[in-house]
């Protein structure tokens, strides 16, 4: 069964049919969360926002529309949400480093841990939409017209911004790598 037509089961009342949507989707939107809160715990917590949501909202779901978009602007509204609760949506002045080591991927190449870690670190320097948009084209794998579907604007520009966005991330990249 398509996403979308266990959906259109939850939507039509068979809640049961959420667990499979969970089963397909919870990886995916924690790491899509905890890449742009950069904290493990809080992606935990509004995963299940998430998914809660998927169930309280299910009606605003359309008939002929992409599930995973669908689901990835829930996402982005529980993250805004969040930010806007906790008076976060200015870009913190530091980064805690301790956060960013659990994202690392153990490793015994301890290079290619200091490359993943700078790599994080450079992640946290990027606004927000930035962050956002690497997150859901590059670690996520989303086609550049979900993305612009999900954000209400043309693939042109979703692309000329995730250039941006990495033009920068590779500066930020570079700077901090010869410290």
């Amino acid at each position: 069964m398509t996403d979308e037509s266990i959906m259109e089961a939850v939507k039509n009342g068979d809640l049961q049919q959420a667990s499979v949507l969970f089963d397909r989707y919870q990886k995916p939107i924690f790491n899509f969360l905890a890449r742009m809160t950069l904290d493990r715990n809080v992606a935990e917590d509004l995963t299940q926002n998430v998914f809660f949501r998927l169930i309280r909202y299910r009606t605003s779901f359309r008939e002929g529309n992409l599930f995973r978009s669908w689901v990835y602007q829930v996402a982005r509204n529980v993250f805004v949400d969040h930010c806007h609760k906790e008076k976060q949506m200015r870009k913190p002045d530091y980064v805690d480093v301790e956060k960013v080591r659990d994202y690392i991927l153990d490793r015994d190449d301890e290079e290619q841990s200091e490359r993943e870690k700078v790599l994080y670190l450079s992640l946290q320097r990027l606004s927000i939409e930035q962050r956002e948009l690497l997150t859901l084209t590059r670690f996520q794998g989303m086609p550049y017209h979900e993305v612009a579907e999900l954000l209400g604007t043309s693939v042109a520009n979703i692309k000329v911004k995730v250039h941006r966005a990495i033009r920068q991330l590779r500066d930020h990249y570079f700077e901090l790598e010869k410290i």
